[in-house]
């Protein structure tokens, strides 16, 4: 009673939800309204990999979901009453659920825990080539071509591979709109997703942009003769019910609220309001391009932002810019009206392996298991184990800078494809320069080559981004990172990389 009467006593918090999926985990965060995180915590997800297909279980991905939400609120001694908000945020994978909204098999095994198409999966490359060769104006909001990752190519695999799963689906949806109708039992989708990766036309709802109190829109952005002409007619059927009747600004309050049921799951209070969701990199690119270092706080306004690009690293990196008009790119995704910051056009491009192809190369080499250990005895994480032995080898053959040690080894991190700006899901990674040499040394200018090889993907970017119409500026006094945890195994190496490598 004691404690009960002394917590009324305390004054009212407001705090707020942010929900993030990832490739590997969900994450909870919360936030005071200064933006200042109370508490976080995190819960594994399971995958499946077999070749190019990659799938997950939305089943599973919600039970993590809700224990990260629990462990975090308890860890920063958060009550559920005090929530007053909450917004998912995803991975750009795809979700298949039938009319009760249980989850419907879109994997060769039939296993229906298995309904998500992982974003990072391959299997749909002859059908985004297809896609491709019908020419459609709607690719010119895509870099003139559709992707594998994106949900079209997808969809017209299964529809071409798996007939039984396709006839009993009855919402395909993007997953961080699905985790947001899981919670409120709403089945409006976010501009940000069907944009990005539907192909959805945004600026047809360019006179709704100030329209505050719209909290979802007729879907009046499908290009029906794009469905038709690509063998995808019938998702047209019922004002495209499967893929989106509705869409909502980012942000925008759904239905009545968080549900009883997701509540009780959830631990939290029903009723709170849950607001429409972004992707992932999206998400993280609205927390980032417009923070301004204090240095430059006097010249912030509204143009500043077109000469940034944020960059959103862990398995795979996103690079995000926005200009004031359209800009098309070729090899780079967009433009995306309002996809991310409200009236701006979206420019996306990427790189489908970085934090994943790190892993791949270090997990692969020989000496990694004997430097694991290593570093677990040192209580340090096996990244800054490399970073000082490469600081160690640049000491000891008297160089001036890190990125001369590897000389003569070069990578080509393209081990997933190029999605930007070649735009060739095909393409292959090349290492150069191997010897049957296999210590610790030797995987630490792997490692160090791995980097590189990816500060130059960026470059490339950058430099095609510009070329086009965009203004993007590198800073060398700082760099804002997101998700630092996610990718804080090159942190220490990447910032020089981007000086030394992207030169202004």
């Amino acid at each position: 009673m004691a404690a009960s009467s002394s917590s009324s006593d305390e004054p009212s918090r407001s705090v707020f939800l942010g929900v993030d999926v990832g490739t590997g985990s969900a994450r909870a965060g919360l936030f005071d309204e200064e933006g200042k995180l109370l508490g976080s915590s995190s819960s594994p997800i399971q995958i499946w990999k077999d070749g190019a297909c990659v799938e997950q279980s939305s089943t599973d991905i919600w039970l993590a979901v809700c224990a990260a939400v629990k462990a975090a609120c308890s860890k920063a001694k958060v009550a559920s009453t005090e929530v007053k908000g909450m917004g998912f945020a995803a991975t750009c994978s795809l979700v298949a659920v039938d009319s009760d909204s249980s989850p419907v098999s879109v994997s060769w095994s039939g296993d229906s825990r298995r309904n998500v198409i992982v974003w990072m999966d391959h299997r749909a490359i002859e059908q985004a080539e297809r896609i491709n060769s019908s020419k459609s104006p709607i690719l010119e909001y895509c870099g003139a071509a559709v992707s594998p990752e994106m949900e079209p190519p997808k969809l017209l695999w299964v529809k071409e591979n798996l007939q039984e799963s396709w006839s009993m689906v009855f919402r395909w949806m993007d997953l961080s709109d699905w985790l947001s109708y899981r919670a409120t039992g709403d089945d409006t989708r976010s501009l940000c997703t069907t944009v990005c990766k539907w192909t959805y036309l945004g600026h047809a709802h360019m006179q709704h942009v100030n329209d505050k109190e719209s909290r979802d829109l007729e879907a009046c952005g499908w290009d029906d003769d794009f469905w038709e002409e690509i063998g995808l007619g019938d998702l047209i059927e019922g004002h495209h019910a499967k893929i989106g009747r509705s869409v909502a600004f980012p942000g925008h309050p759904l239905g009545s609220g968080l549900t009883p049921t997701a509540a009780k799951e959830l631990g939290l209070v029903p009723g709170i309001p849950v607001g429409t969701s972004l992707i992932d990199a999206h998400a993280g690119g609205v927390g980032v391009i417009e923070s301004v270092p204090q240095s430059e706080a006097a010249d912030h306004d509204k143009e500043a932002i077109c000469n940034r690009m944020v960059l959103v690293c862990g398995t795979s990196t996103c690079h995000m810019a926005v200009s004031r008009s359209k800009l098309f790119i070729p090899g780079v995704w967009g433009p995306f009206w309002s996809a991310m910051v409200p009236e701006y056009w979206l420019t996306e491009g990427g790189q489908s392996a970085t934090g994943a192809l790190l892993d791949h190369i270090i997990e692969d080499h020989a000496a990694s298991a004997c430097l694991a250990n290593q570093a677990a005895s040192q209580k340090i994480s096996l990244f800054e184990l490399l970073n000082k032995m490469l600081e160690t080898m640049m000491v000891e053959l008297n160089l001036s800078f890190i990125a001369a040690l590897t000389k003569d080894v070069h990578v080509l991190p393209d081990f997933h494809g190029n999605r930007s700006p070649i735009a060739d899901p095909k393409a292959k990674g090349v290492i150069y320069g191997l010897t049957l040499d296999t210590s610790d040394k030797q995987l630490a200018l792997l490692y160090l080559a791995t980097v590189q090889g990816i500060a130059y993907g960026t470059r490339h970017i950058v430099e095609h981004c510009n070329a086009h119409g965009h203004k993007v500026r590198i800073c060398r006094k700082s760099t804002h990172y997101l998700r630092v945890a996610a990718f804080q195994r090159i942190l220490s190496l990447f910032r020089n990389m981007l000086i030394l490598l992207v030169p202004l």
